[in-house]
């Protein structure tokens, strides 16, 4: 068992995990015998790497960490396991190994000698591989293989980490141990993001105008606008887009500065938490904070634009069309959620009773697209009637609610081979609700979300739309009723 001070600095350092690391710390001493094979298991952003790396680094037991996501093939992980056991083994023992005889590892028998003569004689020794089931090569045959190491080679004991539990089908053995990092709740999400508040202000306020606000008493007041923000954040943002450690630290960090920023202009004080939520309510509106692994397409374009400018010195006037294109973020969808979202545009601005003319497979669409009128056309018809008429094109209008059978049915007619059965439209159609692409418009089934009686419509323009059809090379335009000017 390790010492109570090592534990208790293990703890201090990762909050919420004292079962993780006290069974971590029966489990492995220097002492003591263990386990041939342990699977770690948990989601992203659960602490195992980081838990298991300072636990060995703390417990001075001889140990080596892989990450596997980092090796090709199955060979470079095999000989990428021998030279990094060298490495550790020479560290830990202070010595020089000959590495000549551990130059090649060409399959898994030699890996067992490589490591069986590695060890011979010495003490434990523990072997990690971290994210093992990202293996990019082997399939479940190779982990089943590497988990029996630890049967096979005295003084071997291995740990891989995953993020769903090995099956005994898997490994072909039922007698694996194992121990689960399971997510952080919102409480415990909380606790660890508010044990450490940053500071409201960059630079503290002048003591000659502010004689009484001590660094005590803003200390204070950080940790104390700090975790009502944190609840805020998770209330409204994390707790449907990142319930994770990662992206819920990373969304509070980006609306931080943000969200102070009228209290270090001066605006409200440091207490007034309500008056600040209401003026400050429109960042809990944006998605910005919580799309950070989404690209604008227009990024390189206003760049390469930025770059031009300045190389000639003269700055580029944005007109209103290039300021709604650098704002306007395509989503990188799949394929059938695509074409979902390009139904629902079409069912939510062309009319019912066109459905049959735009979308039957049996005939011509593209002779039975109507077109917008022209302006010789408009000057005819004025002529003819005697009056001018104006019309105004469907996509500029407000967006018409439309019932699920209608969506499915023109959702259908845009595709050309059928859908397959392992598609999900109606959790496709949640996931859609849940990003406000789609919005529910009310009807019969108000409680339940997909209850067939309800209508929805569309809570994106015609350029996002035209975006999303170019990305599967279908045009919008043509299926809709007028066209587009």
């Amino acid at each position: 068992m390790l010492p109570d001070e090592i534990i208790a600095q293990l703890i201090s350092e990762y909050q919420c995990r004292d079962q993780q690391i006290h069974n971590l710390a029966a489990l492995y001493s220097s002492h003591l015998p263990s386990p041939p094979c342990l699977d770690v298991y948990g989601l992203t952003a659960t602490g195992k790497s980081s838990i298991l790396a300072s636990f060995f680094q703390l417990s001075s037991i001889s140990h080596t960490i892989i990450n596997v996501r980092e090796c090709i093939t199955a060979r470079h992980l095999l000989e990428r396991i021998v030279a990094a056991s060298v490495d550790a083994l020479e560290e830990f023992h202070d010595e020089k190994l000959d590495r000549r005889s551990y130059a090649r590892t060409e399959n898994l028998s030699a890996l067992c000698v490589h490591l069986g003569n590695l060890l011979e004689g010495r003490g434990k020794f523990v072997l990690v591989l971290d994210a093992v089931d990202k293996l990019r090569e082997g399939g479940g045959t190779l982990i089943a293989a590497l988990a029996r190491l630890g049967e096979t080679v005295p003084n071997l004991s291995l740990i891989l980490s995953t993020t769903l539990p090995l099956t005994p089908s898997t490994l072909h053995s039922s007698s694996i141990s194992f121990l689960h990092f399971p997510s952080y709740t919102r409480s415990q999400l909380l606790a660890i993001l508010g044990a450490n508040p940053p500071k409201i202000f960059l630079t503290p306020p002048s003591l000659e105008t502010f004689p009484d606000y001590t660094p005590d008493l803003a200390a204070e007041d950080d940790a104390w606008l700090w975790n009502r923000f944190l609840t805020t954040v998770y209330d409204s943002l994390s707790k449907h887009t990142g319930r994770d450690l990662i992206s819920f630290r990373s969304c509070a960090m980006k609306l931080w500065r943000p969200f102070v920023e009228p209290v270090v202009s001066g605006q409200f004080g440091t207490r007034d938490f309500s008056r600040l939520m209401v003026n400050r309510r429109h960042l809990f509106q944006l998605e910005d904070s919580v799309l950070d692994r989404i690209l604008d397409p227009n990024t390189a374009s206003t760049s390469s634009q930025t770059a031009t400018s300045t190389a000639s010195g003269l700055p580029e006037p944005a007109t209103p069309s290039k300021q709604r294109q650098a704002k306007m973020t395509v989503h990188d969808l799949p394929y059938y959620t695509t074409h979902l979202l390009i139904a629902a545009y079409l069912a939510s601005y062309n009319p019912s009773r066109t459905d049959v003319t735009y979308f039957m497979k049996h005939t011509d669409k593209r002779k039975n697209k109507r077109r917008a009128p022209s302006a010789a056309s408009f000057s005819m018809s004025s002529k003819r009637t005697g009056s001018k008429v104006r019309k105004i094109s469907r996509h500029l209008l407000t967006p018409s609610p439309f019932p699920l059978d209608r969506l499915f049915a023109i959702f259908r007619a845009l595709l050309v081979d059928s859908v397959p059965q392992v598609a999900d439209l109606y959790t496709q159609i949640a996931t859609l609700t849940s990003m406000r692409l789609l919005v529910r418009a009310g009807g019969a089934g108000s409680n339940d979300a997909l209850e067939m009686g309800g209508k929805w419509r569309v809570n994106f323009g015609w350029e996002y739309a035209r975006a999303l059809g170019r990305s599967v090379n279908l045009e919008v335009g043509e299926y809709l009723v007028g066209g587009v000017d």
